[in-house]
């Protein structure tokens, strides 16, 4: 079975509904690929992906309905027409071509939970620790100061 999903486009916060399975659990949704992770377009076979890439605004997937930043369900989609009718001419309707576009046409990705041997993997690298300067000392080597109890001046 499989129901339709709300997801942000990290980049412009545009609505991207996807209809996917409901046995996929979603992970992160980021502006960057996670490491170690395989990802699969909208018109491909996602689902066995590890996760899905979105292009905000630019897909023709049947799956994928884009949304303007702020839509509210039960509103009438697109911009708001001003009452304008046949009088309102080639500059109008190009804006009205511009306001249509939705999405800014970056790529951003929508990671599912991966498991391996039974245990869920983090996408975060492990800290690594550097041992600087593995001597011992706790300052520079020299000069150590000026000698004696009246220092450069005795």
């Amino acid at each position: 079975m499989s129901f339709t999903v709300t997801y942000y486009c990290p980049h412009c916060e545009t609505l991207v509904e996807l209809e996917r399975d409901e046995y996929l659990a979603d992970k992160a949704v980021t502006p960057y690929p996670l490491e170690g992770w395989e990802y699969a377009t909208p018109e491909e076979a996602y689902e066995d992906a590890d996760g899905v890439e979105l292009v905000c605004g630019d897909s023709d997937a049947p799956s994928v309905t884009f949304k303007p930043k702020g839509w509210i369900p039960g509103e009438a989609s697109g911009a708001d027409d001003g009452g304008g009718g046949a009088d309102s001419g080639d500059a109008a309707s190009d804006e009205s071509d511009e306001d249509s576009q939705i999405g800014c046409g970056r790529a951003f990705y929508l990671s599912y939970v991966k498991y391996a041997d039974g245990e869920e993997l983090d996408p975060r690298r492990p800290s690594e620790f550097v041992d600087i300067g593995g001597d011992g000392r706790t300052g520079p080597r020299s000069p150590s100061g000026p000698s004696g109890p009246g220092g450069f001046w005795s």
